[in-house]
């Protein structure tokens, strides 16, 4: 097993745990109030089917095993898998499934699970008669299902389910599904050579094929050869009166069932493959298959992909987002860049929407253009849908309203507005499922109006509704809305023409539990009673604040003092700042209040929060808006708008009384641990640094980060002024870094934390890099977790809050 990797930077004062060797380094425990918040039991997770007669209830497991993470893993494609099963590795399982009853309001623990159980995948059928779901075990996934009526789990299938994907199967009906299996005579896995047989040369002639910092690709002959034999599946209609296999395998992405059950569309993966980018752009067929596996249509058959450009609304030029029309039995819909894809054209439209209907044996035909970049369509029938469109360089979001039946009729403009603009989004529409088991649009019985729901931001926080809009005279009325001091949204709406919901219902000291609405009785009836996880964070104190930066943009972020906490009595607590910026293109949208003050804290390991019991004010959600104003980038301004951001929350803190502006300590993950990292390299406002995860040079990621789509051949001074790499000889504060060793996220490869923790090291700065085995960009097994937490406690104990001059 690989170790624990501990780096420290000779400091005058030695951590007691540095004094062990790298090797002789054991795994530590954190204070035990953490360690029994962290692992508490997380409140269960719900689905209700489809008539809203059952609630499932999932338990989930808080840890994965740390031996998970250490079995054999391929990365391979951009996906990492394990071998031994076929299916994804690093999953998170559902390991125990209630059932009620919400006529009776009975709950019964479903019985015949296998022992140990890692379920994944789970869902009700299509009409709601059965739970399906699938069981990992050392060597296989299985198919298994639960009939509510006896709530006893069954296994379906002897068939080894490939899980390659992320998924294994797919509806037809509720007794009848398409899954996707292990080919039978698979045969063994190909042996690597012993010695190569040549060289892997890669060669570009002349054209621009830039390419993100993906993980995992392919990098040689034999890795194309693990990918052919672990993502090839063989498709098997699947009913409780046997098994037929449907065509040949092959690399399936997906085979999505048409309305009316006649028709397959389906996605496959094909050579040549790439060793720059990710599956998703090797080369992929789409065709028409009837239910016997007869190809009935070739759609397309888009080529290899290596050179989609980089910057803001580039899209593929080639044929994409395709599926079925969900209100006719059976049409297929996709869109096409009319710009090639690149995102700059002077053309009046950027994409272009065709549909093909059974039996597929005539021309494509023109649905909509686009005026920007095509983001989907919610079907309603045939003389209503919506479809929206967005562009991101602007951060605009619009949805028009169109008539299928009568395309001679212009599309009508619903809604416009900025996708930073929470206080104008008018939410989502409501769907039900029509005949075919489809969702579509919920429209009224006069096919007049579409109900909404959203988080119904405001300068009071989140207040969710529910709400109806007119689609005759364009006017929304509010039918339900949430109240103080709750955090309530509709988690489900149940029969929308006779206002029947269910809601999760919230506080700061109440976990969420599931409501029924019924609006016109004016009834609302308790369905669940899930209890306090954390009874020792009763008599924490939450508060969201306001406060504004030099620049008068307005900020918040939610405090927590900890329980019996005396401001005269007990004086200025130490300061836990935690934080992640976002980017915005006005300084109005950045100003709006986000989250709720009324909602339930849910702890995890990486909450900050979890500081509140040892002692420190904790500054949670701290708000780093970077705005583009005057017409310029957001990242133009970043490192000055950052550090303004920190004053502002400091200044605030100090106001209080309750924090001690002399000892404040900050953190954040992934690019919270790049702000963190930045913080700490342009001012002198803290005592300390957490940074998990994160990215410290950004010439590292060449070709964009987060929003920032400019190269750096294009932006070079904004890629070195952002990277605290950069700065590392400034770097004086002390800073803990945290990194997983197998880190899987586009970026943040794990080097960037060892070459940041180098810089810092031959800098004479005082540093710590703790590299956590098997882990992911998340973390996720106890051992390291608990770990991770130790160090941070350690940290935060050492040069924070019994820090002396």
């Amino acid at each position: 097993m690989r170790k624990i990797i501990f780096w420290s930077v000779l400091s005058p004062i030695l951590l007691t745990i540095t004094k062990l060797s790298a090797q002789d380094m054991k795994y530590q425990q954190p204070p035990k109030d953490i360690a029994d918040l962290v692992a508490a039991k997380p409140t269960p997770s719900v689905s209700i089917n489809n008539d809203a007669t059952w609630m499932l209830i999932m338990e989930r497991a808080v840890f994965v095993p740390l031996e998970d993470l250490a079995a054999e893993e391929l990365g391979l494609g951009g996906a990492q898998i394990n071998p031994a099963t076929f299916g994804p590795s690093r999953s998170r399982y559902v390991t125990g499934l209630k059932l009620k009853n919400l006529s009776t309001l009975q709950e019964q623990t479903v019985t015949g699970l296998p022992s140990s159980p890692k379920l994944t995948d789970v869902r009700w059928s299509p009409n709601g008669k059965y739970v399906y779901f699938n069981h990992t075990t050392a060597n296989d996934i299985e198919l298994w299902r639960i009939s509510p009526a006896d709530a006893k789990a069954v296994k379906l299938s002897n068939r080894r389910l490939n899980g390659a994907f992320g998924y294994t199967y797919t509806f037809i009906n509720d007794e009848e599904l398409i899954i996707f299996a292990v080919p039978a005579n698979i045969g063994s896995k190909p042996r690597k050579p012993l010695v190569p047989t040549g060289v892997v040369a890669q060669e570009n002639v002349g054209k621009s094929r830039p390419a993100p910092t993906y993980q995992n690709l392919l990098e040689s002959p034999y890795d194309e050869e693990l990918f052919d034999y672990y993502f090839t599946s063989q498709p098997v209609v699947w009913t409780s009166n046997g098994e037929r296999e449907l065509g040949s395998p092959a690399i399936y992405m997906y085979a999505q069932v048409s309305p009316d059950n006649q028709y397959l569309l389906v996605s496959t993966i094909h050579r040549p493959y790439s060793y720059q980018v990710p599956m998703y752009r090797f080369p992929q067929k789409y065709e028409v298959w009837d239910m016997s596996g007869k190809v009935m249509k070739v759609l397309t058959d888009n080529p290899l992909e290596e050179s989609i450009p980089i910057g803001y609304d580039v899209a593929s030029a080639y044929p994409r987002s395709f599926g079925w029309r969900s209100d006719v039995p059976s049409t297929v819909v996709w869109a096409e860049a009319l710009d090639g894809g690149v995102g700059r054209t002077k053309l009046p439209y950027f994409d272009a929407v065709f549909t093909l209907s059974a039996p597929f044996d005539g021309e494509k035909q023109l649905l909509i253009k686009t005026r920007f970049r095509y983001r989907g369509i919610y079907w309603g029938n045939d003389k209503l849908a919506l479809y929206f469109d967005g562009m991101r360089v602007t951060r605009r979001s619009r949805t028009y309203r169109f008539d299928p039946s009568d395309l001679s009729k212009e599309p009508e403009l619903l809604f416009d507005l900025s996708t930073n603009d929470r206080y104008n989004d008018p939410g989502n529409p409501v769907r039900v499922r029509n005949a075919y088991g489809y969702s579509v649009l919920y429209t009224g019985k006069a096919n007049n109006e579409l109900l909404f729901t959203g988080n119904g931001a405001s300068p009071e926080g989140d207040m969710p509704f529910l709400n109806r809009f007119d689609l005759k005279t364009k006017r929304t009325t509010t039918l339900w809305r949430c109240v103080a001091p709750y955090n309530e949204r509709v988690a489900d709406v149940i029969d929308p023409a006779k206002r029947i919901f269910i809601t999760s219902k919230q506080s700061v000291e109440e976990p969420a539990n599931y409501y029924l609405h019924n609006i016109p009785k004016k009834k609302v009836a308790r369905l669940t009673a899930f209890e306090h996880p954390y009874p020792q964070m009763l008599g924490v104190k939450k508060e969201l604040v306001r406060y504004k930066r030099a620049d008068g943009i307005d900020l918040t972020a939610t405090v927590y003092t900890p329980k019996g906490y005396d401001p005269e009595r007990d004086g200025r607590l130490p300061v836990l700042m935690w934080a992640y910026p976002h980017e915005y293109k006005s300084a109005s949208d950045a100003a709006q209040v986000r989250g709720s003050k009324y909602s339930f804290t849910r702890l995890s390991y990486g909450s900050p929060v979890l500081w509140v019991t040892r002692g420190f004010v904790v500054m949670d959600e701290t708000e780093m808006p970077i705005v583009g104003v005057d017409g310029k980038e957001p990242n133009d301004g970043f490192v000055e708008q950052l550090v303004m951001n920190a004053e502002a929350a400091i200044k605030k803190i100090d106001e209080m009384g309750i924090g001690d502006p002399d000892r404040v300590a900050v953190g954040g993950h992934s690019y919270g641990a790049f702000m963190t990292a930045n913080l700490l390299a342009h001012t002198n406002l803290f005592k300390a640094g957490i940074a998990r995860s994160g990215a410290y040079n950004r010439t590292l990621t060449p070709f964009g980060f987060q929003d920032e789509r400019r190269t750096y051949w294009q932006a070079p001074e904004i890629y070195n002024t952002m990277s605290p790499f950069m700065y590392a000889d400034k770097i004086k504060t002390p800073i803990l870094l945290v990194h997983g060793d197998a880190d899987n996220n586009t970026g943040t490869f794990t080097v960037q934390s060892e070459r940041f923790y180098a810089a810092l090291k031959g800098n004479g700065g005082t540093a710590r890099l703790v590299s956590l085995p098997y882990e992911s960009h998340d973390y996720s097994a106890r051992e390291n977790i608990m770990h991770m937490l130790y160090e941070t406690d350690m940290w935060l104990k050492k040069y924070v809050k019994d820090y002396e001059e």
